[in-house]
């Protein structure tokens, strides 16, 4: 649920702001205030350009839109401080906020110091006095207010950063906790004298070289809540490369593993089916034995994955230790050579 209102607040408050800005627009149009629709259509703007359902804001040109409708903005607040109306004075609040979303730090502490200069030298020639102390010292607060708020954000950011397990698209943990939770599990499993394997699943983008980059990157985060909704609750699984994952299985055998993570293959491919991609998934299996590490126990995996991918593609691969003839389905798994 909670990444569910990550995803879905953004995208629904952007839209929200959006139509409410265009609207604010085409009003002040209207009435003649052309000051009044620069500041509402490119508030507008930046909502569209960084929209959360656009999956390609961050590339050409929306990165450039935002900046022009930012300077926009700020061109058309300073201007209605000199020729009004005086109602837009209250959107300099929202400026530091929105300079410290869109700039880097230190070029948004410059930007912002030089529009409370701006702002400060213009309320002293243009407002009348009791109009400008209020406008002074709400300007001040509100910005210092802003300051703080984006101190505290980077500094939790920045505390948190260490502790982060997961990968920001799929959700699956992150690579760099992979071995250190490997060599635990192979540990308990030493112990307890119980089986462990794992298994490592790539698409095979090989044999659909005409499947966008975009849109392949697009269903990384459906394979991510496909894992975490049918893998076993003390499963887990990373994320190893651009697209690969990898399952550890406490308590599985090579057998098991490889029924587990053909019916994780063929689930996926029917995934993509749904979602118009002609992509297939091959998955590797490797099964714990006498002097295995977690590096090594990862490299059987992954050798044994591209063993599959080097066949073709769209099937389970085992690394060692034959499958038995009683798994259900066609003889689709192959033992790769050591």
């Amino acid at each position: 649920m909670l990444q569910l209102a990550e995803k879905f607040l953004p995208g629904k408050l952007s839209r929200t702001g959006f139509i409410a800005l265009a609207l604010t627009a085409a009003a002040c149009a209207a009435l003649g205030e052309p000051l009044a629709t620069a500041a509402a259509a490119s508030t507008a703007g930046l909502f569209l350009a960084g929209m959360q359902g656009n999956r390609h804001r961050q590339a050409a040109p929306w990165p450039q839109l935002r900046m022009l409708f930012f300077v926009t903005l700020n061109l058309a607040l300073v201007a209605a401080l000199w020729l009004g109306p005086w109602a837009l004075s209250h959107w300099f609040y929202a400026l530091p906020l929105i300079t410290f979303g869109l700039i880097p730090g230190y070029f948004a502490v410059a930007v912002s110091a030089a529009l409370v200069a701006i702002v400060l030298s213009c309320t002293q020639w243009v407002i009348t006095l009791p109009d400008r102390h209020q406008m002074v010292s709400a300007f001040v607060l509100t910005t210092l207010l802003g300051a703080i708020l984006v101190f505290l954000q980077k500094y939790k950011a920045r505390q948190l950063e260490p502790l982060r397990r997961t990968d920001k698209l799929t959700q699956a943990a992150s690579r760099e906790y992979l071995s250190a939770d490997l060599h635990k599990e192979i540990q308990r499993s030493e112990r307890e004298g119980t089986n462990l394997s794992a298994l490592v699943i790539g698409l095979d983008t090989h044999l659909s070289d005409a499947d966008p980059d975009e849109d392949i990157r697009a269903i990384l985060p459906r394979i991510g809540r496909y894992l975490h909704s049918q893998l076993r609750d003390f499963d887990t699984y990373y994320r190893i490369a651009d697209l690969q994952f990898l399952v550890i299985l406490p308590g599985a055998n090579t057998a098991e593993a490889a029924k587990t993570a053909e019916q994780i293959r063929k689930d996926l491919c029917t995934l993509m089916t749904s979602h118009g991609l002609q992509l297939t998934v091959s998955a590797g299996v490797a099964g714990l034995n006498i002097g295995d590490d977690a590096d090594s126990l990862q490299i059987s995996a992954a050798n044994a994955l591209r063993r599959a991918q080097q066949q073709g593609g769209n099937r389970t691969q085992t690394y060692s230790n034959p499958v038995p003839t009683d798994i259900n389905g066609p003889t689709g798994f192959e033992e790769a050579a050591q």
